[in-house]
């Protein structure tokens, strides 16, 4: 065993010392060698260089909150080498089918619909909830109240129909049963006669509500109370517990009078999952800034971003929470340790890899000069040494 062991490495030193022979083939490895090299330090050179993104973004229709929040995070990206192109969509459902479809890259889309069918979708953020208000003319006093009445829901099958009409059933509602449902858009119901409105409408917004304000304040509605969101969290997993302060609509007579309980909804913020991670961790960092906060009104808050809304979280969320973790861990000082490890290993290679491309010449130990006296050696120091101290004797 030993033998053939020996054999294998007496042919294996035989086969590089004539690799090293052959000088074109040890310039060749070299160049390769050296190609690699500068294509990782460009790769690095790439990551560092400051890059410009382009996304497209929708907030949903162009009078809703979701909409001007959309607004101000693109004035923002801009100084973040972000370019947001926003694109108006009719609700929820058309921003998450254009988002599977790749059509989008972004949008704000209301919690509480199914993530079935949508394959392509990912989750970046889910902020503070947006409120379902219940807008009702002055005879409604209660739930119970709507019952014979019209009610608007929004789009036909839209995010606003699924959540009011859950909410309605929870209460013993059944549509197109107990009232009918109307589809109007915002446009429609702000150019609309007062006598050919519904008798309630419902509006999935922050509080408050361009559209809310116009109805309250030219169309003498009112908001209702729902009673029930706690109760109704523990059922939906989307549902949240949230009130609207009292004068928010109006102060003479007051709308609401009191702080009344509504129910919360979560806005998310969703991403075709070929977004490039980088931008989504970038427009993160954007989005989450005092100055959005500041200017959009709401208080935005990373502490809930990761609460489910049944999409997977997207890699550039996972790459901004990162971002955020202490400079120096634990588990980066052990990296450390091992990256130390990792370069004095290919340290020692390098040098082994070095010598090996040395010519066979470099090796060869230097010639004896012609009187076979070659260069003075310890011994001969020693013996004239000794010798010039025996003329002192």
């Amino acid at each position: 065993m030993a033998g053939i062991e020996n054999e294998i490495e007496k042919h294996l030193f035989a086969a590089l010392d004539w690799l090293r022979s052959k000088h074109h083939i040890r310039k060749g490895l070299a160049l390769v060698v050296i190609g690699l090299l500068l294509g990782l330090a460009g790769k690095f050179a790439y990551d560092l260089y400051p890059q410009h993104y382009t996304l497209s973004i929708s907030g949903g229709g162009m009078l809703t909150k979701t909409h001007y929040l959309t607004k101000v995070l693109q004035d923002e990206a801009a100084h973040h080498n972000i370019t947001l192109n926003i694109i108006p969509t009719t609700g929820s459902f058309q921003s998450l089918n254009e988002l599977n479809d790749g059509r989008l890259d972004l949008a704000f889309v209301q919690g509480g619909i199914a993530p079935t069918g949508y394959a392509d979708v990912t989750q970046v953020a889910s902020l503070a909830p947006e409120l379902i208000q219940y807008l009702v003319r002055p005879d409604v006093k209660s739930i119970r109240d709507i019952r014979g009445k019209t009610v608007n829901v929004g789009e036909k099958n839209g995010g606003t129909s699924i959540v009011s009409n859950q909410i309605l059933r929870f209460s013993g509602l059944v549509p197109e049963v107990d009232y009918v449902e109307k589809n109007y858009s915002d446009e429609e119901l702000l150019t609309m006669k007062t006598e050919k409105l519904p008798d309630v409408i419902v509006q999935v917004s922050y509080a408050p509500s361009a559209t809310v304000d116009f109805l309250v304040q030219k169309r003498n509605y009112h908001l209702l109370e729902m009673p029930f969101p706690p109760s109704l969290a523990m059922r939906m997993g989307w549902v949240s517990d949230a009130k609207i302060l009292a004068y928010m609509y109006r102060i003479a007579p007051a709308v609401p009078e009191t702080d009344i309980r509504v129910v919360g909804v979560n806005l998310n913020l969703l991403a075709n999952k070929d977004v490039s991670p980088r931008a989504i961790s970038r427009l993160l960092y954007v989005l989450y800034s005092p100055q959005v906060s500041s200017r959009f009104g709401v208080p935005l808050s990373q502490d809930k971003m990761l609460n489910p809304s049944g999409f997977p979280i997207s890699e550039g969320t996972s790459k901004f929470i990162a971002s955020q973790q202490p400079l120096i861990t634990n588990q980066m000082i052990d990296q450390i340790k091992g990256v130390f490890g990792l370069i004095m290993t290919l340290l020692s290679i390098s040098l082994v890899i070095f010598k090996w491309f040395k010519t066979p010449e470099d090796d060869e130990p230097e010639h004896e000069d012609e009187e076979g006296g070659g260069k003075p050696g310890l011994g001969d120091h020693f013996n004239s040494i000794t010798g010039n101290l025996s003329k002192f004797d």
